[in-house]
């Protein structure tokens, strides 16, 4: 039984047996319309959140599958002060597979050392968001056509921004991968994440966008901030329109975890460079091909 709570959880060998188990669901929706019938998958979401949590459910209702689980943790045990790990036990008695979602880092690790079926983690804390990784990677590969030989760009909360934390850990593994960190001072990205790829740090979206073959935008996130004037001072950093585009690629991708705020205009979303909603759909079909791996079920690919 394996786990996965971080993205060094797996090989590079294993995800891209993930990122080509969902091409093949892509092209092959029917194939896998009954592999998980008779299977559950438990949502336990005790932080808020839409795309991630709608995705898995999506995801294994595409498999043939059912979804149990709750949205709201104030809504079971938890309000009572059930803990994470007699959580865990109790749920896995109703289903196959586990997917969390906590503010505290680590509580995803804690419920695995216990759990008798897979858990997946859905985002800790500022931690690791690693099936958003496996999402961005498999757009990366479906907008790009490979992991590796290019140059991505890191923009906005880099200092809390768990999604960029795990895509970074994921990327540091592929052949000659650039990186390009763009942030201010306050959200910078922590020494524990920088690898030998990170080519350079800059504090200004223009000094970076003309070498850029994706584009990884972020929010600044109000949650994760216990002064709220140092909130204020950086929430607006960034903000991408047309007109920064002007002296980007013609084929750069612009990817975005979502939700957005400000830091991307709407009149950025028509601009066929714009992968942000496509990268949604995706996150669909790399969590079906997740919940394969994860539960041993293999087809033909």
């Amino acid at each position: 039984m394996k786990h996965l709570i971080d993205i060094t959880d797996l090989s590079t060998r294993e995800i891209d047996s993930i990122i080509n188990i969902a091409m093949d669901i892509i092209a092959n929706r029917e194939k896998y319309s009954e592999c998980c019938r008779h299977r559950k998958l438990a949502t336990l979401f005790y932080e808020p959140s839409t795309r991630t949590r709608l995705s898995f459910t999506s995801a294994m209702m595409e498999l043939g599958g059912n979804v149990i689980g709750f949205s709201d943790a104030q809504t079971s045990s938890v309000s009572k002060g059930e803990t994470v790990q007699d959580t865990v036990r109790v749920v896995e008695n109703f289903a196959d597979i586990i997917a969390m979602r906590h503010p505290k880092e680590g509580a995803p690790q804690e419920g695995a050392e216990v759990a008798r079926v897979p858990i997946i983690n859905a985002g800790d804390g500022s931690h690791a968001h690693p099936t958003q990784t496996l999402t961005d990677l498999l757009t990366i590969m479906r907008e790009k056509g490979r992991l590796h030989d290019f140059t991505i760009g890191f923009c906005g909360d880099l200092k809390f921004g768990r999604t960029v934390h795990s895509l970074i850990q994921a990327l540091s593994r592929y052949e000659n991968v650039r990186m390009i960190c763009i942030a201010p001072d306050e959200l910078r990205l922590p020494e524990k994440y920088k690898t030998k790829d990170i080519v350079k740090e800059v504090r200004t979206l223009e000094e970076a966008i003309p070498e850029l073959d994706v584009l990884y935008m972020t929010r600044v996130q109000q949650e994760r901030f216990l002064d709220k004037n140092e909130f204020e001072r950086v929430k607006n950093c960034f903000e991408l329109n047309m007109d920064k585009l002007i002296n980007a690629k013609e084929d750069m991708t612009i990817l975005h975890p979502l939700p957005r705020v400000n830091e991307i205009l709407p009149e950025v979303d028509s601009d066929p460079r714009a992968a942000y909603f496509r990268q949604v759909e995706n996150g669909k079909f790399v969590r079906m091909a997740l919940i394969l791996f994860l539960l041993n079920i293999s087809l033909e690919v």
